[in-house]
């Protein structure tokens, strides 16, 4: 899968790509990941990306003229999506990311400052996509939450894709409880039935300590 970034920080993107699973995905070829700056497209010799608003108002707003001729100069597969991060959008969840996964190019528009001027929307047509009810500095955190979140669903970027099969709201519960050594440590012990071998009670007590997990801290999940 390819992800295409439009940002005005390209190096807050490119950074996260040097670590863990996600810098073993970019090598392993699974997925490529490219920024591009629309201050690199601006009409003016300041490289000014953003104005102040007309009508009035706080803060700056980000032009339309170098986003939207940044975007028009990405290469554009067949199966390509495109996704502005907003507060406005749709709340990105399990279900979004498999719709996601499917797609083999993402183009990502992040914004800054007091937002995107509207017309950017209006000739661009993307997805809106929020993370969550609160608001951020700027849309490369957001992006890089679901360029990770996508990622985990391709096949080779986990060591093993049942590592994928129970995470939390990966069949609407949160994840059970997890231990490993050692079995006691200061005096909180890890649970009996983990330790007799016998699968068809683990499996059993996992589920169960899904559904309770879930029922105390995720109520609506259960609805």
């Amino acid at each position: 899968m390819r992800f295409d970034v439009l940002t005005l920080f390209p190096e807050m993107v490119e950074a996260n790509f040097q670590y863990s699973i996600m810098k073993r995905a970019v090598e392993a070829g699974i997925i490529t990941v490219n920024t591009i700056n629309p201050r690199d497209y601006t009409e003016n010799k300041h490289k000014k990306v953003d104005d102040t608003p007309y009508g009035g108002g706080a803060g700056m707003v980000l032009m339309p003229q170098p986003y939207v001729d940044a975007y028009e100069a990405v290469e554009k597969l067949e199966n390509t999506c495109t996704i502005m991060l907003t507060p406005q959008g749709e709340v990105f969840n399990t279900k979004l990311c498999d719709e996601f996964s499917k797609y083999s190019q993402i183009i990502l528009l992040c914004g800054h400052y007091e937002g995107f001027d509207e017309r950017i929307r209006e000739i661009i047509k993307p997805r809106e996509v929020s993370i969550g009810d609160f608001v951020l500095t700027g849309g490369e955190l957001p992006a890089l939450c679901l360029i990770d979140s996508i990622s985990r669903r391709l096949e080779g970027t986990l060591g093993k894709i049942e590592s994928m099969e129970d995470d939390s709201f990966s069949d609407g519960l949160l994840e059970y409880p997890q231990y490993t050594k050692p079995r006691n440590f200061r005096g909180y012990k890890v649970p009996d039935v983990l330790l007799n071998g016998n699968h068809k009670e683990i499996n059993e007590y996992r589920m169960q300590q899904k559904i309770e997990r879930t029922k105390q801290r995720r109520p609506d999940l259960l609805s």
